[in-house]
C-alpha cells in the first residue's frame, strides 16, 4: 500500500499555496486571509464542543471559561452541540462583536437521521433501496437542523460495513460499495440542496475516512488491515462519488491504515483527496483524533499530533486543541509551512462563505421558523412513509401475514417502549417520543382485540454515554403472565430486539443474538402457540438461526423513528405491502463473520456438498441466513431469462441487458430489481458478484414490466493491478433478480 511517502508529502506542502484556484478567485475569503495574524488563522481551525453532548472521552467540567475566553479571542473557528436559534445568535453575536475581524462561528452537530423528526436508522433506511426517499429524509432533516440555527452535520457515514458485531453499521449503508455510493449521493444531496447557502440547507460531511469500517473483530476504534486494492475498489468509491457532488467536508477516521493513522495520513488526504480529485472543500479530524495520534504511538505529544495532522492534511482540530495549543510555533519554527496553514484557514473561510455565513452572520438564527418548523406534520407523514419502505420481510411462511386473526397478543420487551423506535444517535429527538408499536396496532387496528404481556425487562444504561450493559439476565417473573395471554390468542406478535443503546458509536458486540432473556421467552411462548409474528427492532444484523428455523413470520423493523409503531402496524395489518430489502447480510452465526455476497473467489472454491479440502466451515452452511438484496413481499414475482442485445462490447460502447417481471399474485406491489456483473478473469482477483444496477417499481397484480439495464465502461472499470483505474476485455457474466442469491445470467465478451 503507498501511503508511506515522504517525498509526496513534501511536494504536496511546497503545491499547496497554488492550490484551490477556484476559492482564491473569491475576494471576501482572501481579503480575510491577508488580514488575518498567524493567532487569528490558528483560531479557525479549531474546534470545540461547548454544548451539552459530548461524542468522546474526556473531563470538560472547568473548561468552560478558558472556552469562553477562547471564543472571544477569535481562537475558536466553530462549535459542536449548540442548539436553538436563540442561543445560536446569543453566541454568534459574542463572537462577532467581540473579535478583531467578526469572523463568524459556523456550528455543527450530529444530525443522523434527523433532528425532530427521527426517520429510520441509516441502515434500516438503506433497505428502502429508494433514494428519492433517503435524499427527501435528509432534506427535512436539514430543514429543522438549519431552523434550529446548526448549519453543518457530521453525516452522511458512508463506510462500507462488513461486521455486524461494529455498532456503528446501524449508521451506514450496508456492504455494498455501489450501493453505498450513491446511497452517499442521494443523502448529500438532500443535506445540501442546490444552494448551501440557503437557510435550509446545510453542510454535508463524508465520513470516516477511510477504511473504519473493516476496524479489526467489530470493535470500534480498532486497527485496520487492508490492501490498497481493496481500499481503492471497496473503500473509497462513496466518499469519491460524495466529493463529486460537491459535498462541503469530509471527516477523518480514527483508524489507521497500514500503521498510519488516517488523521495523519497524506496519502489519503494530500495524494487522493486534494491531489487527484482536486477536492476544494474542508477536511475536520473526527473527536480528538488528532490528540489520538499519541496512543496511537505515532507522535509522543500533542505538538508533534499536530504537525502530522496538518501536514497530511487535516485542516481542522475537533476537540483536540492541538492546533491552538501548537501550531503557532510550529509556523514560527518553520516545521509547518505558511502554505500549508494558508490552505487549511482557507477552506474553513470559503465552507462559511458558502453557507453564507460571511455575508450574514445571523442569517439562521430565526425563532419563529425555528418554531415553525419542527415536527411538521408533512415531516411526520414521510417519517411514517420512510419507516414502513425500511421494513424487510424476512420469513412469512403459512402466510400468516397479514394478520387475520381477531384475538392477538403482543408480548415483549419493546411493545410499548416509546424510546427504542428512536434508536440512537437521535440528535435532538424528545426521549419517549416515538410511537410504539403497540400503539400503532390498536389505533391502526381498531377491530381486534389486542392483548399484552411484556414478558421480560430489556433496558441498557440511562444515556447515550453510559459504558455498561445492564440486560437482565434473572428476572422471569413476568414469563407466566406472557404465557397466559399467548396461550389464548389466535396470533401472537412478538417485540423483541435491542434497546436503542445497544448499538451505535462504542457499542461493539461479540455475540450478536438477542441479548437477555428474550429467546428463551419466545421459546416459552412458541410452547403455548406456534401462530407467531416476530418483529425485530435492532440496529444491526442479528444472528437469529433458532428463530428462523422455528418461528413462521419474521419481520425485520429495525429502529425507525418518530412513527415506528404506525409503520410496523401498516405492513402487519397489510395497509402497507412491504417492499425493502437487505442491504447487510444476517449471519448464521458469529463464527461466519465477515460474511458478505461480493466476497473473492479463492483458490479453492466450493463446487457442491460433500468436499472436505475446499475454503468452508465444517460446522455451519456457507450461505449467510439472510443475503443482501433479500426481502419478501405480500406479492409473488417471477423473472424471465436474462437477455442481451449482443454478446460482444467494444471499448466505449454500451450494451442492454433486459429481463421481464411479472406480479403472479392478486397484490399490487413493489419491487427492487438488482443488476451484477462478474468479471471472470482480471488482473487482480475480483468479486464472485458486484452489484452495478438496481430499479425499484410498483408492480400491479397480473402485471409483466420489462427492465432494462444500460451497461458501460464504467461499470466494469476498477483499480487494476498496477493502480490505474479502467477497464479490462475478457468475458463477462450479467446477473439479475430479486437478491444476490435468487439470479439469472447471461454472458458477454468485452473486446
Amino acid at each position: 500500500m503507498k501511503l508511506n511517502l515522504p517525498l509526496a508529502l513534501v511536494v504536496a506542502i511546497l503545491i499547496t499555496g497554488c492550490s484551490n484556484d477556484s476559492t482564491k478567485k473569491d475576494n471576501k475569503v482572501e481579503e480575510l486571509l491577508s488580514q488575518m495574524t498567524l493567532d487569528e488563522k490558528v483560531g479557525q481551525l479549531n474546534q470545540y464542543a461547548v454544548g451539552p453532548e459530548l461524542t468522546g472521552p474526556g473531563e470538560k467540567t472547568g473548561q468552560t471559561k478558558v472556552r469562553y475566553d477562547q471564543l472571544l479571542s477569535g481562537q475558536v473557528g466553530s462549535v459542536l452541540n449548540v442548539l436553538g436559534a436563540k442561543n445560536g445568535r446569543e453566541m454568534q453575536k459574542q463572537v462577532v462583536e467581540n473579535t478583531r475581524l467578526g469572523i463568524p462561528l459556523v456550528f455543527g452537530y450530529d444530525v443522523i437521521h434527523g433532528y425532530k423528526t427521527i426517520f429510520p436508522i441509516p441502515l434500516g433506511e438503506s433497505a428502502s433501496w429508494d433514494l428519492e426517499l433517503m435524499e427527501a429524509t435528509a432534506r427535512v432533516a436539514a430543514v429543522e437542523t438549519s431552523a434550529a440555527g446548526v448549519q453543518w452535520t457530521f453525516a452522511p457515514m458512508m463506510d462500507v460495513g462488513r461486521d455486524p458485531r461494529w455498532g456503528r453499521v446501524m449508521e451506514g449503508a450496508g456492504e455494498d460499495t455501489y450501493l453505498g455510493a450513491e446511497i452517499a449521493k442521494a443523502r448529500v444531496k438532500g443535506f445540501q440542496g442546490s444552494d448551501l447557502s440557503s437557510t435550509n440547507t446545510i453542510a454535508a460531511c463524508a465520513k470516516h475516512f477511510a477504511g473504519y469500517g473493516f476496524s479489526e473483530s467489530g470493535k470500534d476504534y480498532n486497527n485496520v488491515y487492508m490492501g490498497q486494492h481493496m481500499l481503492l475498489n471497496t473503500v473509497i468509491p462513496p466518499f469519491k462519488a460524495s466529493a463529486a457532488v460537491g459535498v462541503a467536508t469530509f471527516m477523518n477516521s480514527f483508524n489507521d491504515l497500514d500503521g498510519i493513522p488516517s488523521t495523519a495520513n497524506p496519502y489519503l488526504l494530500r495524494d487522493l483527496l486534494k491531489g487527484d480529485w482536486k477536492y476544494d472543500g474542508m477536511v475536520v479530524s473526527d473527536w480528538n483524533s488528532v490528540g489520538e495520534l499519541i496512543p496511537h504511538g505515532v507522535a509522543r505529544n500533542k505538538y508533534e499530533a499536530a504537525r502530522m495532522a496538518i501536514n497530511a492534511g487535516s485542516d481542522m482540530d475537533m476537540e483536540g486543541a492541538a492546533y491552538v495549543e501548537n501550531l503557532k510555533q510550529l509556523v514560527e519554527k518553520g516545521e509547518v509551512s505558511m502554505n500549508v496553514l494558508d490552505d487549511a484557514v482557507r477552506r474553513v473561510l470559503t465552507l462559511k462563505q458558502r453557507l453564507g455565513l460571511l455575508d450574514d452572520p445571523y442569517k439562521y438564527f430565526d425563532e419563529a421558523r425555528e418554531a415553525e418548523q419542527m415536527m411538521k406534520k408533512e415531516h411526520l407523514d414521510l417519517a411514517r412513509d420512510a419507516a414502513r419502505k425500511s421494513i424487510v420481510l424476512l420469513k412469512n411462511q403459512g402466510n400468516l401475514l397479514p394478520l387475520k386473526g381477531k384475538r392477538i397478543a403482543v408480548i415483549g420487551p419493546l411493545a410499548k417502549d416509546k424510546d427504542t423506535p428512536i434508536g440512537n444517535w437521535r440528535a435532538a429527538a424528545d426521549p419517549n417520543s416515538a410511537v410504539s408499536l403497540f400503539e400503532g396496532l390498536t389505533e391502526g387496528m381498531p377491530d381486534v382485540n389486542f392483548t399484552y404481556a411484556e414478558g421480560c425487562k430489556l433496558s441498557i444504561g440511562p444515556n447515550n454515554f453510559a459504558n455498561e450493559l445492564q440486560i437482565e439476565n434473572n428476572d422471569r417473573s413476568g414469563f407466566a403472565e406472557a404465557i397466559r395471554v399467548a396461550r389464548s390468542a389466535e396470533v401472537v406478535i412478538m417485540n423483541l430486539g435491542e434497546p436503542a443503546y445497544m448499538s451505535g458509536e462504542a457499542r461493539s458486540r461479540s455475540e450478536i443474538g438477542l441479548p437477555g432473556l428474550q429467546l428463551e421467552l419466545l421459546k416459552e411462548v412458541y410452547k403455548v402457540n406456534k401462530n407467531i409474528v416476530l418483529v425485530l427492532m435492532n440496529g444491526r444484523p442479528l444472528t437469529i438461526e433458532w428463530e428462523s428455523e422455528n418461528i413462521p413470520a419474521i419481520v425485520e423493523a429495525w429502529h425507525l423513528g418518530s412513527m415506528a409503531g404506525h409503520a410496523i402496524a401498516d405492513v402487519l395489518s397489510g395497509k402497507y405491502n412491504p417492499s425493502g430489502k437487505l442491504t447487510m447480510s444476517f449471519p448464521r452465526s458469529v463464527g461466519q463473520i465477515p460474511v458478505y455476497y461480493n466476497h473473492k473467489m479463492t483458490g479453492r472454491p466450493s463446487t457442491g456438498s460433500n468436499m472436505v479440502f475446499y475454503t468452508h466451515h465444517m460446522d455451519v452452511e456457507r450461505s449467510p441466513r439472510y443475503p443482501f438484496g433479500y426481502g419478501l413481499s405480500y406479492s409473488i414475482f417471477s423473472y424471465s431469462p436474462v437477455t442481451l442485445i449482443d454478446s460482444v462490447k467494444t471499448a466505449g460502447t454500451s450494451i442492454t441487458a433486459k429481463v421481464t417481471v411479472t406480479n403472479n399474485s392478486a397484490a399490487d406491489g413493489e419491487e427492487v430489481v438488482q443488476l451484477y456483473i462478474r468479471d471472470v478473469v482480471g488482473s487482480i482477483t475480483r468479486p464472485v458478484l458486484e452489484l452495478k444496477g438496481f430499479q425499484k417499481s410498483m408492480i400491479k397484480a397480473g402485471e409483466s414490466k420489462e427492465f432494462t439495464f444500460e451497461i458501460t465502461d464504467e461499470l466494469l472499470s476498477f483499480y487494476r493491478r498496477d493502480f490505474s483505474f479502467g477497464t479490462e476485455p475478457g468475458e463477462f457474466e450479467v446477473f439479475v433478480g430479486p437478491s444476490s442469491a435468487q439470479l439469472q445470467s447471461a454472458s458477454f465478451t468485452l473486446k
